[in-house]
């Protein structure tokens, strides 16, 4: 029995290439992590539900059920397996492809809004009636948003339970719970245990120790707030889990090369960095550390944490990440945005699947399998980012005047990167000013929940910006891999389109161009500018992602023009007019006084700086 459908609701579009409960079933049995988070099964005579990769032994058919998702199973009564940790699984990659209804609702509940928001919230963010919602996710996933959103903040204290010395009572309250006693309830119902149990489980029984007696079996209850001061120099360590090879390596080179200085900044020799940024949310702000993988992981059971099984090799693996925040409320955000910039919900196998039989791409999957399309931690960011062009020192300029200062500088770590609101000023320069108006008005949504193909219309229409920028801002602000080329206007689609052949993971595509040097990388390509086999793109032939007339000049702290009134740009020596917004210039162009003026080669996926 089925539960992918209920009675006259139409089956999910895109299951992971699994379109039948047969299908399924074997996939089962061969322990197949592909499928990891793609669909969910449960043993009725066990009462457990497990991941497609478990490794206990295979049920009989006659006693499995399927499911769409962990909340569906654990609204049917089934609790988590402990051993496969299927709520650990990395999201599926159908919400990051689809544009519809769910596929939206699905990006939103990920990033926190039912549990700040509300039902109500989230259906005013997608336009429909509560009741509609409702109703096309029950019909889809087996489960509505409030058990979706349920399902993730037991998956969130779960991982905190047994990964942190985090007081449960803060926990409780860091996962989104509204009370101690539904997190309690709800801990009892998923897991089959209570949280102290949990945590002694995990081996972590001297942080459970520390907590205040139970007020009854298996319950906690009782104020601490030590962690902050105990955590104030590492944050919370937490595993973000992947399926499938990852190119961890280009992944960090991309963002290498991009690092804002004040926001962002990376640590370390190639092969083992760690990426270290300011993230602006909800209730505070944060700073997270991502440390790049130097290999392969592999071990006999997976961790606590936020991963996939990886003791089969290239099946899945996960990113050692900590955070500090200054509100835990803001934990699950926080993630859901690490877990977008880095990609870590892709699906890889589907990737290679459809680019692998490209007589161009083909040869390039299989040199780098697992390549991402990274996204964007804060959308707003990257959208003034991208605008404003030119290299990462100008970004930097421009948080050094308006960004908000830490408390404390950390390392290389001083500002917040600003809020659109903040640039709206007459003293901000075009076409900044006018792209931060429409965010702050409202009248350009670029959230986890945003319509693409209407953000992508929106941006593109907006002085300075113009259909190839908007393309870029789609493919990595809203994280859709079913961009290309740009193109005209595909009316059932709602924005650009690209070869039929990459669709839907264009994304990772031109990517795999701009890695291979065949595109000028962060080049949007429009109709035939994409080269075949064997060719490769001068430099300069394809104009950047922002053409924007001239340089934008983005005033020095304490250099604040009046209306009207336009200091000279800020020249870097050796520079032309201002490159597009991916495009950083050589180390000789930026080096400042008593810097040497050579340099060697620029690092893996160095922009290619637009011809004067």
């Amino acid at each position: 029995m089925s539960d992918f459908r209920q009675p006259g609701a139409q089956r999910p579009a895109h299951t992971g290439g699994v379109r039948d409960d047969e299908a399924r079933y074997e996939a089962v049995t061969s322990r197949d992590a592909r499928f990891d988070g793609e669909f969910f099964f449960a043993v009725v005579t066990t009462g457990i539900y497990c991941r497609p990769s478990c490794p206990a032994v295979t049920p009989k058919r006659v006693n499995v059920r399927f499911f769409p998702s962990a909340a569906a199973a654990q609204a049917a009564g089934f609790r988590a397996c402990r051993r496969c940790r299927p709520d650990a699984v990395p999201g599926s990659a159908e919400w990051n492809v689809r544009a519809d209804l769910v596929g939206r609702a699905m990006r939103l509940i990920g990033d926190g809004v039912v549990d700040r928001e509300g039902v109500g919230g989230l259906a005013r963010r997608l336009g429909y009636s509560p009741r509609q919602v409702q109703r096309q996710l029950t019909a889809e996933l087996g489960a509505g948003p409030v058990a979706l959103a349920r399902a993730r903040r037991a998956h969130t204290a779960r991982v905190l339970l047994q990964t942190t010395a985090l007081p449960v009572t803060e926990l409780a309250f860091a996962a989104g719970f509204a009370s101690i006693r539904q997190f309690n309830d709800t801990i009892r119902e998923i897991y089959a245990g209570t949280p102290s149990e949990l945590r002694a489980a995990a081996g972590n029984r001297g942080a459970a120790a520390r907590h205040t007696a139970p007020a009854g079996p298996g319950t906690v209850t009782g104020p601490e707030s030590a962690f902050a001061s105990r955590s104030a120099s590492t944050g919370i360590p937490l595993r973000l889990a992947y399926r499938g090879p990852y190119a961890a390596a280009e992944i960090f080179d991309f963002l290498q090369v991009r690092a804002v200085p004040g926001v962002e900044e990376i640590r370390g020799p190639r092969g083992g960095r760690t990426y270290r940024r300011t993230l602006r949310l909800t209730h505070g702000s944060g700073i997270a550390e991502v440390d790049e993988p130097a290999g392969p992981r592999r071990r006999r059971r997976p961790p606590a944490g936020l991963v996939c099984p990886a003791a089969r090799g290239t099946d899945g693996g996960w990113l050692e990440c900590r955070l500090r925040l200054t509100d835990l409320r803001d934990l699950s955000t926080a993630v859901q945005r690490l877990r977008r910039l880095f990609d870590l919900d892709a699906d890889p196998y589907a990737v290679a699947e459809r680019l692998g039989a490209d007589p161009l791409l083909g040869p390039l999957v299989a040199e780098r399998p697992g390549l991402r399309s990274p996204g964007a931690a804060d959308p707003e960011e990257l959208a003034v980012r991208t605008v404003l062009g030119g290299p990462p020192e100008r970004a930097a300029a421009l948080v050094r005047t308006y960004g908000k200062p830490l408390d404390a500088p950390d390392g290389g770590l001083t500002h917040l990167f600003p809020a659109p609101g903040e640039l709206t000023g007459a003293e901000v320069a075009e076409p900044v000013r006018t792209l931060c108006t429409a965010l702050a008005d409202g009248a350009i949504t670029l959230d986890a929940g945003a319509d693409r193909g209407a953000a992508e219309r929106a941006l593109a229409a907006l002085p300075g910006v113009g259909p190839r920028t908007a393309t870029y801002l789609r493919m990595r602000a809203l994280g859709d891999p079913d961009v290309g080329t740009v193109a005209e206007a595909d009316a059932e689609r709602g924005g650009t389109v690209g070869p039929a052949a990459w669709r839907p993971w264009g994304a990772y595509a031109l990517h795999h161009l701009w890695r291979a040097g065949l595109l000028p990388t962060g080049e949007m390509p429009g109709p035939g500018e994409v080269p075949g086999p064997g060719e490769t793109a001068e430099s300069g032939e394809i104009p950047g992602p922002a053409v924007i007339p001239g340089p934008v000049v983005i005033p020095g702290p304490g250099v604040i023009p009046g209306p009207g009134e336009v200091p000279g740009p800020r020249l870097i020596p050796g520079s032309g007019p201002a490159p597009g917004p991916s495009q950083t210039p050589t180390r000789a162009e930026t080096s400042g006084p008593g810097e040497p003026s050579a340099a060697p080669e620029p690092p893996p996926y160095a922009p290619v700086a637009r011809a004067g």
